[in-house]
């Protein structure tokens, strides 16, 4: 048992949390590197909140240029029991409309060329991923939207793909082939870090557009999502007002908070020094 300290990780639209008392932003520098931007941090409703804006305020960093092993990094330094994705998706199916969420439960990976792992020569690890994010806070992310009245689905496949660039139509159609729900630039290799820092992980979806695939209206285009941006990110604030709100009063254990105990293979012995010390900083629980 012990108390909640959640990191807000704000998407596209999302640069700011408001109603936060004792709010301070302060840079905090990892082993890999700067995040993002400072985090902003304080309450809500009594409980400790840390908001990271995944792209820095003002929008300045590229999908394929997020540092995410600093920001995941970053967000556990600080402190944090579980993260809060909000993020800005493109819909792959009729049903997700823009303006409405869609609380994530899988991913299929299609980036290339970001760093997606703290672990590499010297201290090799693989961790679970099979379920790739947290049921509980998921849950209560679902909980949140519904009360609000936001059209929120609990549960959809969020297919990751190198950005700046939308979808081909043909990726867009393939991709709907593949069942996926929604499409974005930034989900992975983010929930894998968050999983390799022992941090319940969940994202909701903040629709923004049909991408490409439906051929009997306009293709996606940067204006056209700006202008629900706006509206997404007021439900989301207020999306995560609730959240706060139905806490319970003390957080349970996770499993996902030893998730580490699994899943290193090299014996500790062998661990290389400097990865060793750099990842006691993201697990001391593990590594100091």
């Amino acid at each position: 048992m012990g108390a909640w300290k959640i990191g807000i990780m704000g998407g596209s639209g999302l640069y700011e949390l408001d109603g936060l008392q004792d709010r301070q932003w302060h840079r905090v520098d990892t082993p890999w590197g700067a995040p993002s931007d400072e985090l902003l941090s304080g309450t809500l409703h009594g409980v400790e909140l840390v908001f990271l804006p995944r792209h820095g305020r003002g929008h300045r960093i590229p999908p394929g240029d997020l540092n995410a092993r600093a920001n995941i990094a970053a967000l556990k330094a600080a402190g944090c029991t579980d993260v809060l994705s909000i993020s800005a998706v493109g819909s792959l199916k009729e049903e997700h409309a823009p303006g409405s969420f869609v609380v994530i439960d899988q991913y299929i990976d299609r980036t290339v060329a970001r760093p997606a792992s703290f672990f590499g020569p010297g201290i090799v690890a693989h961790v679970s991923l099979a379920d790739p994010v947290c049921p509980r806070l998921s849950e209560l992310a679902f909980e949140a939207g519904r009360s609000n009245g936001v059209p929120i689905v609990n549960g959809g496949t969020y297919l990751a793909m190198e950005g700046p660039q939308f979808s081909t139509r043909a990726e867009s159609h393939l991709y709907r082939s593949w069942g996926c729900d929604v499409i974005g630039m930034t989900g992975m290799p983010e929930a894998r870090l968050a999983r390799e820092a022992e941090l319940p992980y969940a994202c909701v979806g903040m629709v923004t557009d049909y991408d490409c695939w439906r051929e009997h209206t306009a293709d996606v285009q940067v204006t056209d999502v700006l202008a629900i941006l706006k509206s997404n990110a007021e439900a989301g604030r207020k999306l995560v007002d609730t959240l706060v709100r139905s806490l319970p009063a003390e957080r349970e254990p996770s499993p996902i908070d030893t998730t580490l105990d699994m899943a290193v293979i090299t014996a500790p012995d062998l661990w290389e020094p400097d990865l060793k010390a750099r990842l006691a900083t993201l697990c001391p629980r593990k590594f100091g």
